[in-house]
This record gives structure tokens, sequence and C-alpha cells, in this order.
């Protein structure tokens, strides 16, 4: 995932789709996220990724932006990034400036500190999950919305098939179904929604995936 340089552009409907999750978290109006958008963005709302230090809520607002995707995991061993894990009264502020907020879970990298999540097996999706329901609540997120989970790499069949999927029914144990989602490229997101392993999102015919341009090949996953 991207540090506090990076921001996401997503479609109306994704970043509508992210405020209805966002809505069980904190009470915000699904509606009240697109109006909240300066009109010359109302096309095309943004949420920001960013880790590296809490971006004052205004700042975001002036910017342009609709909401935030923050983190409900913890900084890797050698790092201090100062947005992760995101706190109650920082979400607090964001709310109160009518900025939606997303859930992910992101601990490990490919090449970092600490190993890729999704290699943790079906103990570590447990503990990953406990982890990310602990600071989820923590900072005041409700009890029906998604938290996605990364896999922030091009892994294939097998991987997914022997390590990640594992992973991901780990995480089902603590938060179920319906409560995960996932991050990643195309064939990510089609091999967790093929293995069940991911919620229905609340817009018709859509799951919670959150589908990246990388390892995607310009290709849009239909129920992400």
């Amino acid at each position: 995932m991207q540090g506090y340089s990076g921001s996401r552009a997503v479609s109306r409907r994704d970043a509508l789709r992210y405020a209805a999750a966002a809505s069980a978290l904190f009470g915000l109006g699904v509606a009240s996220a697109g109006a909240a958008a300066p009109t010359a963005r109302a096309a095309a709302p943004q949420l920001i990724d960013f880790a590296a230090r809490q971006i004052p809520a205004q700042h975001i607002r002036a910017a342009g932006y609709s909401g935030v995707i923050n983190y409900v995991s913890l900084s890797r061993p050698g790092s201090t990034f100062g947005a992760k894990p995101i706190t109650r009264p920082y979400a607090e502020a964001l709310t109160q400036a009518g900025l939606v907020i997303v859930s992910n879970y992101q601990y490990g990298k490919p090449g970092g500190t600490a190993p890729s999540d999704f290699t943790r097996g079906f103990a570590g999706g447990v503990a990953d999950a406990q982890t990310a329901w602990q600071l989820h609540t923590a900072a005041g997120g409700g009890r029906s919305a998604p938290i996605f989970f990364s896999v922030d790499d091009d892994i294939n069949r097998q991987t997914w098939n022997s390590v990640a999927l594992q992973w991901f029914r780990g995480i089902n144990s603590v938060l179920g179904v319906q409560r995960t989602g996932v991050y990643g490229g195309i064939n990510v997101c089609q091999w967790a929604i093929g293995d069940g392993v991911i919620g229905s999102s609340s817009t018709p015919g859509r799951r919670w995936a959150w589908q990246t341009r990388s390892w995607s090949k310009g290709q849009v996953h239909p129920a992400a």
C-alpha cells in the first residue's frame, strides 16, 4: 500500500461503496459522502491512502478527497508510521470533517522486516483478524463494517490455494465472511470471490473486493 504521498482515485460507484462501509463504522450517511465532495470532483471522488503521518482532516478535505483508507495494523519492526494504526481521536476528527473511513489491514510486505501477511497461514489469519478487530473497534469502528486485508503481491493460483486461502479462512473464523474484504490484483479478487472468503457489498452484484491496478493488466473484475 502507498504511504503519505500516495492517493488512489476510485470510481464514484466504488467511493460510495466504501462510504457504505464507513457508514457502518462511524455513522456517516452514504449519500453525504458524494455530497461532501467538491463539485469539480463530483464525477470522480477520491480516497487517500497514507500511513507516514496523520494528515489534518481539513487538509484532506481542502485537497478534494472524500475519505481516507487508514490502517488497523501496527508498524513493522524498524519503521514508525504516525498514522498506523488509526486512533480514535484521529478517526473522530476525520468524521467531524465529513470524511469517510475505510479500515485496511497490512502489517508485513514483500521484502520487508516482516513477511507478507498472507504467508502466515490459518493461525496467522486468526491472529491478524484479532489485531485488526481490536484496533478497528478501539478507533470507534462498528460491528458490521468490513475490514480489508491486503495481498500486496503478484501471487499465482498455487500460492493462493496453498497459502493465502488458508490465511483468509483464519480471518473468516474471527470476523465471519461478510465482514472480510480483500485488497489485491484481479486474480486475487477473483479467487477470493470464487472461494467464498469475502463478503457481499451493499451494492448488488458487488463483493468486498478492492482491486488494485497492479497485476491486473488493465482488466477489472465485474464484482470488484
